[in-house]
Parts: structure tokens; sequence; C-alpha cells
């Protein structure tokens, strides 16, 4: 996890906010409420969806940008799947082929 690229430090150090204010916005409770940021920030965790919506709003960033490595990983895994599809399903409905080609095609760029 931790080779995949994010850029929610780089964001928090762009607005000047302290992790704990983070966690705060991100609805933590506690002494070690910061930590939470610290594991997002580093991919200690995975986010899930709750905590990634929460980041794009609190750094007014989508969330493919701020967990740019991860959205690349997932593209080229649902691309791969998709290759699979289409060498399983011979005769496909002409638009559902076309979807899995264009999602193969990523594979390929």
């Amino acid at each position: 996890m931790a080779s995949l690229s994010n850029y929610l430090r780089t964001n928090r150090k762009r607005l000047a906010l302290s992790q704990e204010e983070v966690a705060f916005m991100l609805g933590g409770t506690g002494e070690n409420k910061g930590s939470k940021v610290s594991r997002d920030e580093s991919f200690g965790r995975e986010p899930g969806l709750r905590a990634a919506l929460a980041y794009e709003v609190i750094y007014g960033k989508p969330v493919r940008e701020l967990f740019a490595g991860l959205f690349e990983q997932m593209e080229q895994d649902v691309a791969k799947r998709a290759k699979l599809l289409t060498y399983r399903k011979r005769e496909l409905h002409s638009k559902r082929h076309e979807t899995l080609i264009n999602l193969v095609s990523k594979v390929t760029a």
C-alpha cells in the first residue's frame, strides 16, 4: 500500500491545516485523532468511502486526484478484468462490447 501515491499531506500543508484539524473535520474525536490522518497520508490504512469523500470536501480536489496512485491502480485492474470479459464473451451486445474495449484501451495506453 505504501508505494501508492496520494496527495493528502500535500493538500493539508497547502491549506496550512494540522492533522488534528483535518481529523476533527473528518469526525474524529479523542486524544490521538490526528493519527488516523497520519495513517491515511502514509497509506498505513486505506480510507473508507466516507473519509475519501470528506477529504474531497476539505481539500477541494476530486478523490481521483487525492488518491492518484490508487486510482491508477484501480483503473488498470478494471481494464484488465474487462479484457478478460472480452475473451469470455465472443458475441457481446455492441454497446457492452464498446464499453469493454474502451476500458481495455486504458491498459494499453
